[in-house]
């Protein structure tokens, strides 16, 4: 396996370079005359057609099924409005994974017998392994009447805690047109890559790095100012445009500065986000498919208001004396002293027949009181440094068959200035590699089945949390992915 081999990292190295060139010509097709949510059997209920028609593999999709999803859910006929459907349709789809996984972390924090007696923390690998089940998707989505389309997920971890993880409205084709498009609530971003429609599903591998990576500021400190991710849904308002045939697209959205969490809990400001992408025939290969995108987000570094908090928890043992509580903490919403953070990427999806490759080039920089955590009404620490680095992304699809599809994916992640100068000048750097196989046994209306195996493996330079070694994570998958 090449990920830890040296020759390999030059190679890397020089690999960056080469993704450096592919990003300038994607940027040229940007110039030319599009693409992203879930696979959703009770679509393929109710129009009478086998969910192979809107994936290539669920919950990918497939030019068609993205063009009805950028058309509202709309085929355009009688079908689209509820008021046509069967009184006993309900659109919804339930789905869940029962697994088998084994986790192994290398350098975990864990208490070690101390020199001179006791206990001192230290890192041992740690390894776990069993029969487990994944949370449970519960997708509602459709259309409310012609060109009004709604989507509610109510989604739980395995323990059944729900949460909501998207829920939006869209007028759709406003004023006649395909350009104008307003949804408005908690969705994902329309970023080409989608990373909830991702075919992996282990802890190592069920996520992209890129898409969450924020830098460390210290051998085994992460930056912990504010959290995102920009394969998190957010909260706000977005319009999306698109042309009649769907192979261009533009999308533009304003989002509460929260990572998508409710109540307003740190800030008052506001990001943004912007999309643009084109598709285009290439000979008999396929629809190509390049994109890019910007966010333009940012964060409070401190509170406006605290509160102290005095709370009896109980009494001493005489019966009669209280025992009180007294904790200090932030005033929800009075963020403030803004400070900006931005993520760019270029983003191409490749297609020769069987086989198509998606490429990304990532580029992100906070601001240097995120780097060091400090508050921007205070000098900024002398050695602090606003952090920057590069990503990258390959990841392949072979598809046997319509029944089975193979997934190959590495990505990589360069700092290129740290957070505090005197830092390694690889601290922090990225390495993940993840292979997975899935294989549909039917493809019907009615439900979706996968058989899912997938083994996956990350290294982050420095990051171990006491010997501030290189730490690594590995997975490795077996199970049965279903929706119904």
């Amino acid at each position: 396996m090449y990920l830890f081999c040296p020759a390999a990292v030059r190679g890397m190295r020089a690999g960056l370079g080469a993704v450096l060139i592919l990003a300038s010509l994607l940027s040229a097709f940007l110039l030319l005359d599009c693409r992203p949510t879930f696979a959703l059997p009770a679509f393929a209920r109710k129009y009478g057609m086998p969910c192979s028609a809107c994936h290539e593999a669920w919950p990918k999709l497939s030019p068609f099924g993205q063009q009805f999803k950028d058309n509202g859910y709309q085929m355009g006929n009688d079908r689209d409005a509820p008021i046509f459907q069967q009184a006993a349709y309900w659109p919804v789809t339930f789905r869940i994974t029962p697994i088998w996984q084994r986790e192994n972390t290398n350098r975990q924090s864990v208490d070690v017998p101390a020199s001179g007696g006791g206990v001192t923390t230290g890192e041992k690998s740690v390894t776990t392994t069993g029969f487990n089940w994944t949370g449970l998707d519960f997708h509602t989505a459709g259309t409310l009447a012609h060109n009004f389309t709604f989507y509610v997920l109510p989604s739980s971890d395995n323990t059944g805690a729900f949460h909501f993880e998207a829920v939006w409205t869209r007028f759709d084709n406003l004023f006649g047109s395909s350009w104008f498009n307003l949804k408005f609530g908690k969705f994902e971003l329309d970023n080409l890559l989608s990373e909830k429609r991702i075919l992996t599903l282990s802890n190592t591998g069920g996520f992209y790095r890129n898409y969450h990576f924020q830098p460390l500021t210290a051998p085994g400190i992460p930056e912990t100012s504010y959290g995102f991710g920009i394969g998190d849904n957010q909260v706000g308002v977005e319009w999306m445009g698109h042309s009649k045939d769907d192979r261009t697209r533009v999308s533009a959205s304003l989002l509460s500065s929260n990572d998508g969490q409710p109540g307003l809990p740190t800030s008052r400001g506001y990001d943004g986000f912007i999309a643009a992408s084109r598709a285009f025939q290439w000979g008999n290969l396929g629809l190509q498919r390049v994109g890019g995108f910007a966010y333009f987000g940012q964060a409070p570094t401190y509170y406006q208001y605290n509160l102290t908090t005095t709370t009896q928890i109980g009494t001493l043992i005489d019966g009669i004396t209280p025992v009180i509580n007294t904790t200090t903490g932030p005033v929800a919403g009075t963020g403030i002293g803004n400070q900006g953070f931005q993520r760019y990427g270029l983003i191409g999806m490749w297609y020769f027949k069987k086989l198509d490759v998606t490429t990304i080039y990532f580029r992100g920089r906070d601001s240097a009181f995120l780097g060091a955590g400090a508050p921007s009404n205070q000098p900024l620490p002398s050695l602090a440094r606003a952090p920057t680095w590069n990503g990258a992304l390959f990841e392949t699809h072979y598809t046997v068959s319509p029944q089975l599809i193979l997934i190959n994916r590495y990505e990589l992640i360069r700092m290129s200035q740290q957070a505090t100068v005197g830092n390694p000048g690889n601290l922090g750097n990225v390495d993940a590699l993840t292979f997975a196989a899935r294989y549909y046994p039917f493809i019907s209306s009615r439900a979706g089945f996968a058989f899912h195996g997938e083994y996956s493996i990350a290294r982050q330079r420095d990051g171990s949390p006491v010997t501030f070694q290189d730490l690594t994570t590995n997975s490795l998958l077996a199970g049965f992915d279903f929706a119904f």
